[in-house]
């Protein structure tokens, strides 16, 4: 899927964003502040910000914050929640996490919530928040992870197995998913980029699939939901399904990664 595609995409569902229980309200928002530390001098980028959770919840701790989005329907959107909580320490712009439209040490924190697995290429957006970063400045992700393994042998191949099925499922639903990494490929990434991991950690979350699927068709659920049930082992262990009281759960998780840029600020 083209970028144009992805703009698209969220610019037809933006305000859906607004209220997403994951979006607005997952347990990771409150974890990302945490362990960010914001201070009240800082200048903070929250990338991918879509309807601007993660930087309304940075807000209220820092100088300022800059959220930037690939699709533009998303930023009155996130303009206007600021609005409504009186915030007036926000600016919100377009762009592409590929290419920040910042000079380099602009920031002190960046941020991205929940949007990764939608780049193109993660390498390239952790070099440019590396990039706009001063010294010591920090990155902050969340993103959902899949299976994975750095070892060999039969059952780290079917970790990996399992992570490629559960990107498939995610893409079937979704098609402007690219792809989740592991863990194991998290921690690479940052490191090869040159960052200090700090923090990581994981946090599992239960979603209900019909609400997960209801922008489909009967027939595009029905897959999605044979999918689910009939997962190879690895992946059936990873996703949880569970049915009770007429619907269906299922687990994903969500890595929450903070790393510094080294040097002095």
């Amino acid at each position: 899927m083209s970028k144009q595609q992805v703009r698209e995409q969220f610019g037809a569902n933006a305000a859906a964003y607004v209220a997403s229980p994951t979006h607005a309200q997952g347990a990771s928002l409150g974890w990302l502040v945490a362990r960010v530390a914001p201070q009240a001098g800082w200048r903070v980028l929250d990338v991918a910000t879509a309807a601007g959770h993660a930087a309304l919840a940075l807000a209220p701790h820092v100088a300022a914050v800059v959220g930037l989005d690939l699709t533009p329907e998303m930023l009155p959107l996130a303009a206007g929640l600021a609005a409504e909580r009186g915030l007036g320490n926000l600016a919100f712009t377009v762009g592409d996490v590929e290419a920040l439209p910042f000079d380099g040490g602009a920031f002190d924190a960046v941020t991205c919530r929940i949007a990764p697995h939608h780049f193109p290429d993660v390498d390239r957006f952790i070099a440019e928040a590396a990039r706009v970063l001063r010294p010591g400045g920090v990155l902050a992700v969340v993103d959902n992870v899949v299976p994975g393994s750095r070892l060999r042998g039969k059952r780290a191949n079917a970790q990996r197995e399992a992570g490629d099925y559960v990107n498939a499922f995610e893409k079937l639903r979704d098609p402007s998913h690219v792809r989740c990494l592991s863990h194991e490929e998290w921690l690479d990434a940052l490191v090869a980029a040159g960052l200090t991991v700090e923090a990581q950690e994981t946090q599992d979350k239960r979603l209900t699939f019909e609400t997960w699927a209801a922008r489909h068709t009967p027939e595009m659920q029905t897959r999605l939901r044979v999918l689910l049930t009939q997962a190879p082992a690895a992946a059936a262990e990873f996703l949880d399904p569970q049915s009770g009281s007429g619907l269906t759960t299922f687990r994903l998780r969500e890595g929450l990664f903070v790393a510094r840029k080294n040097g002095m600020p």
